[in-house]
């Protein structure tokens, strides 16, 4: 497969960036709204063209304004999927799949082949015969996901794939798209909210505000040190990255057990991202007798009050991860007497704590 070169502008909306994607990797994009999320994977598609840039797939110019090339989305290899899935009402779930190869050239027999080898793949062969209307949310998003495959692209596009969808569904749908989007060496490029999304599929992730790329680099790079005002609020829960202890339990680098809920498939082995809201952290001078079952000693590193609550970060973790953070009231702050420098223990309730599987390089890259 190919490596994605991009470098477009949209003077009309205010668009000027620049990226690139490696053969296997997958760059999620990160932003507010209206800062040209939706405007860069429209581009990379060929549904808009550019005032000026580039858009090229390995050795294979899509867009190249300088020399007035325009290729038409259609013969672009690159796949799109989208929160609605847009499946054809009038067409079963198999002849949805086999549009893709067919839209390519593909004959029938092969265009039957390759779409149930992609149903099986995604777990929906036995609903083969179904219309659209007969299916779940969850089932119609995966029937997306194989017709865009189906197609052979050589770049994926997902843009928000996970978007009402419920929990249960959306970590099948995450799991599915773990797996596809490693295999065969395609760029995968997410656009997404969900801080979720990006630990457990990403390699990269970039943070565009105003048109522009804000920050770029490795998933843990930029969640430990955000540079952009939008990368350090979506950064805002806790996140401890450790490798697979038990059932429901992962090892952080400094030797401490973290235990937690399972919320998403496919997390049998392998590296594991535990995530929890600093709102469910308890703060105490002392190790609580009967506290829940995570507790950790941690040095305070700074405070910041917000009108009845009080943030409190501790220093970074040993992998050199953010610091693990607090959100406990002013009264509670108060009776602690706290200042930075103090050593205090932080609680997490299991049931508080969300483990997910990690993406490919969340843990490994961290503190190289």
């Amino acid at each position: 497969m190919a490596e994605l070169e991009f470098s477009a502008a949209v003077a009309e909306r205010g668009f000027e960036v620049a990226f690139e994607v490696a053969a296997g990797e997958v760059l999620a994009i990160l932003g507010p709204n209206g800062a040209g999320k939706s405007t860069t994977l429209h581009v990379v598609a060929g549904l808009l063209a550019p005032d000026t840039g580039l858009v090229r797939l390995g050795g294979r110019a899509l867009t190249d304004t300088a020399a007035g090339r325009q290729v038409a989305t259609h013969d672009r290899r690159v796949g799109l999927l989208m929160q609605d899935p847009l499946l054809f009402p009038h067409l079963s779930v198999q002849a949805n799949v086999e549009f893709a190869p067919r839209s390519r050239g593909a004959g029938r027999a092969a265009a039957r082949a390759g779409a149930a080898g992609w149903l099986a793949e995604v777990g929906l062969a036995d609903l083969a015969g179904r219309k659209p209307g007969q299916l779940s949310g969850g089932q119609a998003q995966r029937v997306a996901i194989a017709r865009a495959l189906a197609a052979e692209p050589e770049v994926l596009l997902l843009d928000e794939p996970l978007a009402g969808l419920d929990v249960a569904v959306a970590a099948s749908v995450r799991a599915l798209l773990r797996r596809v989007s490693a295999a065969g060496g395609r760029s995968t490029v997410l656009v997404t909210h969900d801080l979720l999304d990006v630990l457990t599929l990403a390699d990269r992730v970039m943070v565009l505000e105003d048109g522009g790329v804000a920050e770029i680099g490795p998933v843990s790079d930029v969640l430990a040190a955000p540079r952009s005002m939008f990368g350090a609020r979506v950064a805002g829960v806790n996140v401890v990255r450790g490798a697979r202890a038990g059932p429901d339990s992962l090892r952080a680098a400094d030797g401490m057990l973290w235990h937690g809920r399972q919320d998403s498939e496919g997390i049998a082995g392998g590296d594991l991202v535990a995530v929890f809201s600093p709102a469910a952290v308890a703060v105490y001078r002392d190790l609580p007798h009967g506290s829940p079952r995570n507790s950790v000693e941690v040095r305070v590193a700074e405070l910041d009050a917000d009108g009845a609550r009080v943030w409190v970060r501790a220093v970074e973790q040993s992998d050199g991860a953010p610091g693990l953070a607090a959100d406990i009231t002013a009264e509670s702050a108060a009776g602690l007497r706290l200042a930075a420098g103090d050593a205090v223990w932080f609680t997490i309730k299991a049931q508080e704590v969300a483990l997910h599987a990690a993406a490919r390089s969340a843990v490994s890259s961290l503190g190289t």
